[in-house]
């Protein structure tokens, strides 16, 4: 909003600077009025929370982060969101530098619709009925190739390795993603390593990087470089198989033998939010089956709760590659959880990125 003052005298000037002042409280109010969501890019539908905005118009307003280490960073400095969304292996680290407030999950209408394998993910615990996140999405990350370029790869994170595609591959620009597959590859536990183990994940990521176009987030740039066959593979999330395949686009998202990386992420309210009870709104209208039913149906990715795979088919689950059962997932793929070197990582990953 915009104000332009101008020359006046007297009582006239009183009266306008007082207009300008209870104007200026005005929109203050408005804004403080609306809640702040952190949240992905595609995340900010208003089709996920349809119930919330019937009993609020325009009663949100969201601010997009590349990964959930950025938006770590961002909220570490100050920023202050009423709420966020990241995912499961960093709620720990949110919560020791004293971010978050604990979620009563009696205020969560449909709470006993999450599966219990993401209620009781052990960081989430609060006690007392409380968690510090309410599970809300997961899915998978994997290598998505163009079918007509890649004949018949082994079904193996190698792909993104090999030479004979050098500068034809792309691989997410995040520590929980592309430097856990190269420990997988060096034989590491992702989660959990010496000191000498990082440097075998090193070491394979830099045999990785004069192979690769991007290191990226942008899954948009990514999709349009696969269908145009610029890229002949990259390492993506659902999302991108999903809009491709709709697309026409000659795509496959593999299994790898060493395991897909299954995620898991949520809602969390910062310590300082303002709008408490909007937030329990705006959580309560997320889990709303229709949600979820969107969010698997558009994305491709799982909802967190039962009700919404009831209202898809099979048939659709399938093609999406998709089980209802998100314990089925998880018995064949590698969970991506908390990882107790995630700074040391992120600073070799850093590292290597820019040629070290």
């Amino acid at each position: 909003m915009t104000f332009r003052l101008k020359s006046i005298t007297g009582h006239k000037a009183r009266a306008g600077l007082a207009a300008l002042a209870l104007a200026l409280s005005s929109t203050v109010a408005l804004a403080a009025d609306k809640l702040q969501y952190f949240t992905w890019s595609g995340y900010e539908l208003p089709d996920f929370n349809k119930s919330f905005l019937a009993a609020h118009p325009d009663g949100v307003e969201a601010t997009i982060f590349g990964d959930d280490d950025d938006a770590f960073t961002k909220v570490k400095a100050g920023f202050r969101p009423d709420i966020a969304h990241p995912c499961y292996d960093k709620v720990a680290r949110w919560n020791k530098e004293g971010l978050l407030q604990p979620i009563d999950t009696k205020r969560i209408k449909n709470w006993d619709s999450i599966f219990p394998v993401f209620k009781n993910l052990p960081d989430l615990q609060a006690g007392d009925g409380k968690v510090w996140m309410v599970p809300w999405d997961w899915g998978n990350t994997s290598i998505l190739y163009r079918t007509d370029l890649v004949k018949s790869p082994e079904a193996s994170w190698n792909l993104l390795w090999d030479k004979q595609y050098a500068g034809r591959m792309a691989t997410i620009d995040a520590v929980h993603d592309t430097p856990i597959v190269a420990a997988l590859l060096a034989g590491v536990n992702p989660f959990d390593m010496t000191p000498a183990e990082m440097d075998k994940v090193a070491e394979k990521l830099r045999e990785q990087r004069p192979l690769l176009s991007s290191y990226t987030t942008d899954m948009t740039s990514v999709e349009q470089a696969l269908a145009s066959g610029q890229l002949v593979a990259a390492m993506t999330w659902n999302a991108s198989a999903t809009s491709l395949k709709k697309q026409g686009v000659p795509v496959e998202f593999m299994k790898p033998k060493e395991g897909m990386l299954t995620w898991a992420c949520g809602f969390v309210m910062l310590k300082d939010a303002k709008n408490v009870d909007l937030a329990y709104d705006f959580i309560n209208s997320r889990l709303d089956a229709d949600s979820g039913k969107f969010l698997i149906q558009s994305y491709g990715y799982g909802s967190s709760l039962s009700t919404a795979f009831a209202g898809v088919s099979k048939e659709e689950l399938d093609k999406l590659q998709l089980p209802a059962d998100p314990d089925v997932m998880l018995k064949s793929t590698i969970f991506t959880g908390p990882m107790k070197q995630n700074d040391d990582m992120a600073k070799m990953f850093e590292k290597v990125k820019a040629g070290g």
